[in-house]
């Protein structure tokens, strides 16, 4: 390979991101710059380094028209090589994920960070500005799942602000270090040096002055020296091959001119931005030498884009394709086109833009509208004619509006962002008081809520119901209705449902009876759902007053009731206003997680964070963590809880945080990180008065009386506050095995042949941690009770329990109250190594000590608050000094005053 002029501090700071990731710290790496400045040649010096290094290289390089295809941008990266990414037959599977892009990016991110374990690699996309949106989406979550890895992400792209590339950076910037290195055109003195080395020679100074003309790009210069502005070359003197310089663009990769606004899949056919002086002009030129059937063919092509097949062309042309193969090896020879297999291509956008400046924009014209007719009639859909039918539409065309339409649902399944371009274009053709925009309007508002594009539907549609510039036609109340329907789910699921959009006088019985049920779920009080539902005649309608009875039972702790009205509300065939089915499960799998019947509700959840509607994804992980705690499975709860929260920073949708931050808090909790739970607790009162009972204040424990009926674990909560008619409530809510036991619990006091009872029954859960808490209670019992086998061999079925689960705070409990009854052990498993600084190094009877002095008692009214001597006070006070290195009792004071401190957005 021939050196590389002028990129060296960019080459540099690559390779130093190439160090970075072996010594592992994973980063990103952006090369942005404009057509032929050399993006493509610095990305391949830096895989020649990698691969000299021992790097695992995988590299792909996007395409113009990716966006018909998802993952078709990223998938060669996975796929490349002897031993691949992603091997066939995970690949495979892959497919069946298309609808589904959050579990899709999660399950790519899962196979390669496997793949990657231990092995330091660069992974590459080339014209990142072309990528579909799925691999943009898949890319965005694997940065930022893969940031413990030693990888080096390397994109490349043109500057496109606030597009592809700049989404994945804000979403991974804080995730992993992003490395920006934009390409400014090379100096003159590096264009030259690229000509001496192309020459193996000086350069001429007639050479030297046409050099001069290049704007600093190195794809220019070596066309100017391969002799693109001189004379035609001869076979094999076409630019930008394997061995050019600076300019070398990779061939495989065709990049295209700007249009952001419209997307890639639209930009087809059209044009590149301003072209250098003299390239239009050598390109004829270097067309001049090729016959009258190899010139036609390239023109026609330029219009096709910049990938195309010979099929079509040949088509266009009315030529069989044999007879086009000797004009094919022409433009190939001349270095204008590259045979890629499966597709040509240009060997650069800037040939293809340079030939079609060429072409008349009448002709240009003709040829997109009888492209357009040629594909739809092949039979290769809407979708593939859509750019061409977008190059020559003209406002009131409603053929091709109806052609725009069938391309965005061909794309609305796999490829949704783009289907959002396309049906917004075909709005833009329709008159601003044609009834067919409304009709058109009612589509993008539909394709806009499945690309989950809730606010600009939510604009688009208010603007479209309220008289704006964007529609003057008739507003008739099945069109508000019919909006306010399409609307209603995604807003009932978002939290952002209002009373006064869920009106439309006058509009049909159906929709009528739709809006009526919404109101019922967002208002049971005031349109009760067992009013509605001997009314209501529309099944729809019917579905969502079942899922709204279901919602108030639920809240009501009538568990069974609730699953029932959810199974109910599942069996309606969906239609406009259906509200989401998965979020629907997710409130019968709640309901019977808590009716006895966890472990098959946890399968499910599963099952459906894989399969499950993934604009459902927030709910779906919120009710997996739950579960997975309920089942004792803290790991899996935990990991579950933080991919839920990190979905939602993706989605910048945090109202469901708050349900992962008390999942969290518990279980470190459980662990004794009382620490790490305070930083999750914000403003959550029931996991502040968790901490203050960790800390020793058994006031706090009442205050669990008033735990919501949707805090994780509740049952466990209101066993350890005693409260007996809170679940004596919940019983008669929802007698399940846990509730009934739990409430024996309580209600036993110190009757063994009870507590013994409750035991048993509670041993029959699925609940490992209210288990051992009944075991707890019972072999303390036991003991006081003088029965220390029965006490000491319950106390130890319960240690050996938790410290299987990794419940370290409970266990060391228990642990303790063993050693106290005179069990040795070897070695206890179960006590966490002791902290011998800070709060966590307190022992408990520290920490009462501590929060008495700091609300002002003396050691006398500390010790009699604590029912012990005052000496004994202020022994633990010493201490607690030593620990938390204070020497008074004001700052002890400060120091737990800022400990306890409301949440700043408290």
């Amino acid at each position: 390979m021939e050196p590389l002029r002028g990129r060296s501090e960019e080459l540099g700071r690559l390779l130093e991101g190439l160090r970075a990731a072996e010594a592992g710290t994973a980063s990103l790496a952006v090369v942005t710059g404009e057509p032929g400045l050399g993006k493509s040649a610095l990305v391949a010096a830096a895989v020649e380094q990698a691969e000299r290094q021992g790097f695992l290289v995988a590299l792909a390089t996007a395409q113009q028209t990716d966006d018909i295809s998802p993952l078709s941008s990223l998938a060669p990266a996975l796929r490349a090589g002897r031993e691949p990414l992603i091997d066939t037959e995970h690949f495979m599977e892959l497919a069946t994920l298309n609808t589904q892009p959050l579990w899709l990016a999660e399950r790519v991110a899962d196979l390669v960070g496997r793949r990657l374990d231990g092995t330091k690699a660069l992974i590459v996309l080339d014209d990142a500005q072309w990528s579909d949106p799925l691999s943009a989406f898949a890319l965005r979550v694997m940065v930022a799942r893969l940031s413990g890895h030693q990888l080096l992400w390397l994109v490349a792209t043109r500057p496109a602000p606030g597009g592809v590339v700049d989404q994945i950076v804000n979403a991974v910037r804080a995730q992993v270090p992003v490395h920006a290195i934009e390409l400014a055109p090379l100096t003159a003195d590096a264009i030259q040096d690229i000509a001496k080395d192309r020459l193996n020679g000086p350069v001429e100074p007639g050479l030297a002055r046409q050099l001069a003309d290049v704007q600093g790009s190195p794809f220019l210069a070596e066309q100017l020296i391969a002799g693109l502005y001189l004379d035609a070359p001869g076979p094999g003197q076409g630019g930008d091959g394997p061995g050019s310089n600076g300019g070398r663009l990779g061939g495989a990769g065709p990049s295209g001119g700007g249009l952001a606004p419209v997307g890639p899949l639209l930009a087809a056919g059209l044009p590149a931005g301003p072209l250098a002086p003299g390239l239009v002009e050598g390109v004829r030129r270097r067309s001049s030498g090729l016959s009258e059937a190899a010139r036609t063919l390239v023109r026609t092509a330029a219009v096709f884009g910049s990938e195309f097949r010979l099929e079509d062309v040949a088509a266009l042309m009315a030529e069989p394709v044999a007879k086009l193969a000797t004009a094919l090896d022409e433009a190939i020879q001349a270095g204008l086109l590259v045979d890629a297999g499966s597709a040509l291509r240009f060997q650069h956008e800037l040939l293809r833009s340079a030939t079609l400046a060429d072409v008349p924009p009448s002709a240009q014209r003709a040829l997109h509208g009888a492209i357009a007719t040629q594909l739809i009639a092949a039979g290769r859909g809407a979708a593939v004619a859509a750019p061409h039918v977008l190059a020559v539409a003209q406002p009131g065309d409603t053929a091709a509006v109806g052609t725009l339409r069938q391309a965005a649902q061909e794309l609305l399944a796999t490829m949704s962002t783009t289907a959002a371009e396309v049906i917004q274009h075909a709005f833009d053709l329709t008159g601003v008081d044609d009834p067919l925009r409304a009709e058109v309007g009612v589509d993008v508002v539909a394709v806009l809520l499945t690309a989950y594009q809730y606010d600009r539907a939510k604009a688009f549609a208010d603007d479209l119901l309220s008289g704006t510039a964007l529609y003057h036609g008739p507003v008739t109340p099945d069109l508000r209705a019919s909006i306010r329907l399409l609307l209603a789910p995604r807003q009932w699921v978002a939290g952002r449902l209002e009373r006064q959009d869920l009106f439309a006088p006058g509009a049909a019985p159906h929709l009528t009876e739709r809006l009526t049920a919404y109101r019922a779920l967002l208002s049971p009080d005031e349109v009760p759902p067992a009013d509605l539902l001997a009314r209501m005649t529309d099944p729809v309608a019917r579905a969502i007053v079942l899922a709204a009875a279901g919602e108030t039972a639920r809240a009501e702790g009538r568990y069974a009731a609730a699953r029932d009205f959810y199974v109910e509300a599942r069996q309606t065939a969906p239609d406009l206003g259906s509200l989401p089915n998965t979020r629907l499960e997710v409130g019968e799998l709640y309901c019977r997680a808590e009716a006895d019947e966890l472990l098959d509700a946890l399968t499910r959840s599963r099952e459906l964070m894989t399969a499950g509607d993934w604009q459902s994804a927030a709910h779906l992980s919120v009710l997996h963590a739950r579960l997975e705690l309920a089942a004792g499975n803290l790991e899996a709860a935990e990991e579950e809880a933080r991919t839920g929260l990190r979905w939602m920073n993706e989605f910048h949708d945090t109202r469901l945080a708050p349900g992962m931050h008390q999942v969290l808090a518990l279980i470190a909790l459980l662990r004794n990180h009382p620490t790490k739970a305070r930083e999750l607790t914000g403003a959550d009162p029931t996991i502040n008065t968790l901490l203050a009972i960790a800390d020793g204040d058994d006031k706090a424990v009442a205050r669990l009386r008033d735990v919501p009926q949707g805090f994780p674990e509740r049952i466990d909560l209101l066993v350890r506050a005693d409260a007996e008619d809170l679940l004596a409530a919940q019983v008669a809510a929802s007698p399940s095995t846990a509730a009934l036991g739990a409430h024996e619990l309580v209600a036993a006091g110190n009757d063994l042949e009870r507590l013994a009872a409750a035991t048993e029954q509670l041993r029959t859960t699925d609940r490992p941690l209210l288990r051992a808490l009944a075991e707890d209670r019972y072999g303390r019992a036991e003991l006081e009770s003088g029965d220390r086998a029965t006490g000491v061999a319950t106390l130890e079925r319960a240690l050996e329990s938790l410290t299987t689960l990794g419940a370290t705070a409970p266990a060391a409990r228990i642990q303790a109250v063993l050693q106290a009854a005179g069990v040795r052990r070897r070695r206890w498993a179960a006590v966490p190594a002791r902290a011998e600084a800070g709060w966590e190094a307190l022992t408990p009877m520290e920490r009462r000590v501590a929060l008495l002095v700091a609300e002002g008692h003396t050691n006398r009214s500390a010790a009699e608050e604590l029912v012990v001597s005052a000496s004994t006070v202020g022994t633990h006070l010493r201490s607690v000094f030593g620990k938390l290195e204070v020497n008074s009792r004001v700052q002890l004071t400060r120091l737990v005053l800022e400990r306890f401190a409301p949440h700043p957005n408290a």
